[in-house]
């Protein structure tokens, strides 16, 4: 063999090794992990969200050519638990859920990953993160998620309702007084249905005080529990577990917080019923509309007031016998059990803790549970909706937040949650003028007992 030939084919295996060592690579390149991303089961199904949620994942899928994150977003926030239960019950889980809340964790019990060996294989710093909401994400020695969001229960109001009514606006401080009629008076539950009732109009401008007030042509209302659920709305007249020593309860403070809206509803008329709320007028969306004077719901509301044309601000949430409780919301992010890549999975996890924070925490309208991004996170705020002065009434609010939270968990929780919102749509429908209030609870509470006693 001359030295031509054999220069031939050392030039020859040098080209192929070089071919292999390319099309391995691009076989390398091609095999990237593919992460999903389920959204819904707590916040993050409304348009504007979306957008941005979209633009997170492109801006990680840019950053990360290993991953390529998918997302999967639920048709809104009622139909995620459904769509999520499918997906698992066909092993197609996802691998990061969130943002979700105590009770879109507690309805996939037994369903999250242990994220400890996570934590320390990827050094994730968990030192800015407050130990108590840590440790509330603990089941033993698992720790089953980090602290993310908080959204602490406020009252909105509407400036320009207040000033046609001629009424002082709520505190902005909790213990101070509301001036009403001249005087100081508590900032109560019970100064809220007087207040309510000035604010509650009808098409021929009679407000709810007045006896030519006409209660089927209502045009504008005092208050509602904007969103609320049954739980939620009675915390804020003291919080307690469903159950004690394997029994239900339903607490005095329940029973009179569930008298009071139905009071609100029917005889005062100051709150929308179902219908109302589902009209033209209120479009589902009622203080949004511009036709709600007082809302009492959680921070996350600030995600859907875009289209509020009225100045509007925040306030303290009312007493109940001389105490405020004021429910609170806490959503993050968890990794399921059965995620085929849990490294990457965290990888995800850790950018939408970190890099994406700011962003999703603004648009999610939360308050961070980062100390170091509070102060960023209210300035978003205050640019978005320039009306509002109040913004320290969101940090005063968390104090404020009752224990056992208001979506504790209790045997048969699914089904016993759904018999709440069951007591709810009662409450509120068409028919809800001509119950028995007393009658409905003792009844709730019969068929909760029912679910806890059938789980054991």
């Amino acid at each position: 063999m001359n030295k031509s030939v054999r220069k031939f084919i050392l030039l020859a295996v040098v080209i192929a090794t070089a071919l292999t060592m390319t099309n391995g690579l691009h076989t390398a390149k091609a095999a990237k992990v593919t992460i999903t991303w389920f959204v819904g089961l707590g916040t993050g199904a409304q348009k504007d969200q979306i957008d941005r949620e979209n633009a997170v994942v492109a801006k990680f899928n840019e950053t990360h050519p290993d991953i390529e994150l998918k997302i999967n977003i639920a048709a809104s926030n009622q139909a995620a638990p459904a769509a999520l239960g499918t997906l698992i019950a066909a092993g197609d889980a996802p691998d990061v859920v969130g943002p979700q809340g105590v009770t879109g964790a507690n309805q996939f019990q037994g369903e999250w990953l242990d994220l400890t060996p996570l934590i320390a294989k990827a050094k994730f710093d968990l030192t800015p993160y407050p130990k108590n909401l840590v440790d509330s994400y603990r089941d033993g020695k698992a720790l089953l998620g980090i602290p993310w969001a908080t959204f602490p229960g406020v009252l909105y109001y509407n400036k320009d309702l207040f000033d046609d009514a001629g009424l002082a606006y709520p505190p902005a401080k909790f213990g101070d007084k509301y001036k009403l009629d001249g005087k100081d008076v508590e900032w109560s539950y019970d100064t809220v249905t007087i207040i309510g009732q000035k604010l509650t109009v009808d098409s021929a401008g009679n407000d709810a005080t007045n006896p030519k007030f006409d209660p089927t042509k209502i045009v504008q209302w005092g208050f509602n529990d904007q969103w609320g659920t049954t739980r939620n709305d009675w915390h804020t007249f003291g919080a307690a577990p469903v159950l004690v020593d394997g029994k239900v309860q339903i607490t005095a403070e329940w029973k009179a917080r569930a008298h009071w809206t139905w009071d609100g509803l029917w005889k005062y008329h100051f709150i929308p019923t179902a219908s109302q709320d589902a009209s033209q007028l209120l479009n589902g969306n009622a203080f949004s509309s511009g036709k709600i004077a007082m809302a009492r719901t959680m921070l996350w509301y600030t995600c859907c007031l875009t289209d509020l044309k009225s100045k509007w601000d925040i306030g303290v949430q009312p007493s109940y016998k001389g105490t405020v409780y004021a429910p609170i919301d806490l959503d993050n992010f968890r990794i399921d059990k059965n995620t085929k890549h849990p490294d990457e999975a965290f990888t995800v996890l850790a950018y939408l803790y970190n890099e994406a924070a700011l962003e999703l925490l603004t648009v999610y309208g939360a308050y961070p549970s980062r100390p170091d991004l509070q102060k960023a996170s209210i300035e978003a705020k205050a640019k978005t909706y320039p009306s509002v002065a109040n913004w320290g009434v969101i940090a005063a609010s968390i104090d404020k937040a009752p224990t056992p939270h208001h979506e504790s968990s209790y045997p048969n929780y699914n089904k016993g949650q759904t018999r709440f919102t069951d007591f709810r749509t009662l409450l509120y429908g068409d028919t809800g003028k001509d119950i028995d209030v007393d009658k409905e609870l003792d009844k709730l509470k019969s068929d909760l007992q029912a679910l806890v006693d059938q789980a054991k």
